[in-house]
């Protein structure tokens, strides 16, 4: 009788749990003014936080000069910035990943940043590419978009050296027919219960014609290590039946006992709210589904002075957390200037 009774309350405390896991929920806190990160002559985009041994805040962001358009393919670095909060005000420090050389892999190009300390080392997590080094306007320069590839630079301490490596830790597969045939981006890593790493990432396959190539997708690879090698999952991920490139820019982690993912609604494929922000788990780091509140946010900032800003984007989700709770999200977002001119910034939302 004693067993039977510790089974049932193991079933009694396991579905309890469930219960906590359905419920799951992304809500926000409005946001200081001092949380929104913009520069008059930089074009400023995705960004993401770490907190150092010095108690500051490194933010590492990509940025380029406004005058070359929306370069960010072939023009964008990380920069470095730090601050006494995670919502800012943020300053400026210096360049974390600068241009080393159109010879090297990543030498020209270096975007979408994600860090993380694992082991008491910091991560620096991106896509780098090479080409040709042409901005075009508001164009994809095809040769280095075709090029992005996945990297990581590891430092001791969050203000650098960052030491780079001289190949990406995640490449195209060379089969043709492979999901990430053509290029490879966007890294997102989570540290597994077991010590082990969970790699999502975006991909573009050969299947389709033309130079931008197709179908986009989104892949898994997992590692014993944070710097790889990994090994890759055969199956996409964040699918939706009808819509060809339903996803973008997931952000992984672990809480509550499931893997969550926050990532951009590409046109209404998982919510009736069209482009948005949503909330996927899973149990395993393979198989994902729509949460049931799947719904983060709408493309609007509530700021603290009562402003409900709309926006025309918000995308590249970024979680600082701290204790293993979610703190702030960091967003890429831009609104339309009194000239028609799109003007970038990264907001940090604080969470409830």
């Amino acid at each position: 009788m004693k067993y039977i009774g510790i089974i049932l309350l193991l079933v009694f405390v396991s579905c309890k749990t469930a219960k906590v896991d359905d419920d799951f929920k992304i809500t926000f806190k409005k946001v200081p003014l001092s949380a929104k990160f913009e520069n008059d002559s930089i074009s400023i985009w995705g960004a993401s936080i770490v907190k150092g041994d010095d108690k500051l805040y490194h933010m590492y962001y990509s940025r380029w000069d406004k005058e070359l358009g929306w370069a960010w393919v072939t023009h964008s670095e990380i920069a470095h910035a730090v601050s006494k909060s995670p919502l800012g005000p943020w300053k400026h420090k210096d360049v974390a990943l600068p241009i080393r050389g159109a010879n090297y892999w990543d030498g020209l190009c270096t975007h979408n940043p994600t860090v993380h300390k694992y082991n008491g080392k910091y991560y620096l997590y991106y896509m780098g590419n090479t080409g040709d080094g042409k901005a075009m306007g508001n164009k994809l320069n095809p040769i280095h978009r075709n090029n992005q590839r996945i990297g990581v630079a590891f430092a001791d301490n969050p203000n650098g050296p960052w030491q780079r490596l001289d190949n990406p830790i995640i490449d195209v597969s060379p089969d043709p027919q492979a999901m990430d045939a053509l290029m490879v981006s966007n890294p997102s890593i989570t540290q597994k219960p077991d010590g082990t790493y969970l790699m999502v990432y975006k991909a573009v396959g050969k299947k389709k014609p033309g130079i931008m190539g197709g179908p986009v997708v989104h892949c898994v690879a997992t590692s014993d290590n944070p710097s790889g090698p990994f090994k890759k999952y055969d199956k996409p991920v964040f699918l939706a039946e009808g819509h060809d490139f339903p996803a973008e820019d997931p952000f992984i982690w672990y809480q509550k006992g499931k893997y969550r993912a926050i990532l951009k609604d590409m046109h209404g494929a998982f919510t009736k709210e069209g482009k948005a922000l949503v909330l996927f788990e899973s149990n395993d780091g393979y198989d994902w589904k729509l949460s049931k509140n799947a719904l983060v946010s709408k493309l609007e900032i509530n700021w603290e002075n009562g402003n409900l800003q709309k926006v025309e984007h918000l995308e590249r989700p970024q979680l600082y957390i701290e204790n293993g709770v979610p703190k702030v999200l960091l967003c890429a977002s831009d609104i339309v200037d009194e000239n028609g001119v799109l003007q970038s910034f990264n907001v940090q939302i604080p969470l409830k």
